[in-house]
């Protein structure tokens, strides 16, 4: 599902709200986890999972093409952990 999808859904299930406020509002939720993670904060969403920012070291790392020994610099790198009722309803265990 993408984003045009979920908006279009969720203003489907709800009659009462115009579809550029489900946007604004989807785009918001968005943008809040976007802003915590850029400040290191974690966001959790009970029942969907936890999301996070884990750093990478900086590495030795090759260049597949040529086999070149390459420096790969210090990363963040945004980390997803899905919650409990998630994960039983992934695997059929509602």
């Amino acid at each position: 599902m993408i984003r045009s999808e979920l908006i279009q859904k969720i203003a489907e299930e709800n009659p009462h709200l115009f579809q550029r406020d489900v946007e604004r509002i989807v785009n918001t939720i968005f943008d809040e986890i976007t802003d915590a993670m850029a400040r290191g904060d974690r966001v959790e969403l009970r029942g969907f999972g936890a999301f996070s920012v884990k750093g990478r070291e900086a590495r030795t790392g090759r260049n597949p093409r040529t086999g070149e020994s390459v420096e790969v610099e210090e990363k963040h790198v945004p980390f997803f952990k899905t919650g409990k009722l998630l994960r039983d309803r992934l695997n059929g265990q509602d």
